[in-house]
């Protein structure tokens, strides 16, 4: 068996709490609400028609993200938005490879 090296040591609580941010984020539609809204706050209307997807759905992914505390819901009057409330979450996301459109229509073509 490969050697860890120096043990880190980690709080149970941190534990949970990250695991509990990467199972949020484990969905490609939250992946995609969470990468809109590191651009700013939005609401869910307006997540609707940038994604393209149900209202409802929207809805309940939100549910899933706003549960894990990896965004938070601020109410305007009728409406609600969100904005990432977990600042490392920009973190996560810049460190998973993300292709651009130029490389995936190379990779349809070949």
């Amino acid at each position: 068996m490969k050697d860890f090296g120096e043990p880190r040591v980690h709080s149970p609580v941190d534990l949970k709490r990250n695991a509990d941010l990467l199972a949020a984020l484990a969905h490609p539609i939250r992946l995609q609400i969470v990468d809109g809204l590191l651009a700013g706050h939005s609401d869910v209307g307006s997540m609707v028609e940038c994604l393209g997807h149900p209202q409802a759905l929207i809805s309940r992914h939100l549910k899933v993200l706003r549960a894990a505390g990896v965004v938070l819901a601020v109410r305007d009057g009728r409406r609600r938005f969100y904005r990432v409330s977990r600042p490392e979450v920009a973190d996560v996301l810049r460190a998973l490879p993300f292709r651009t459109a130029a490389d995936t229509a190379k990779e349809i073509a070949s």
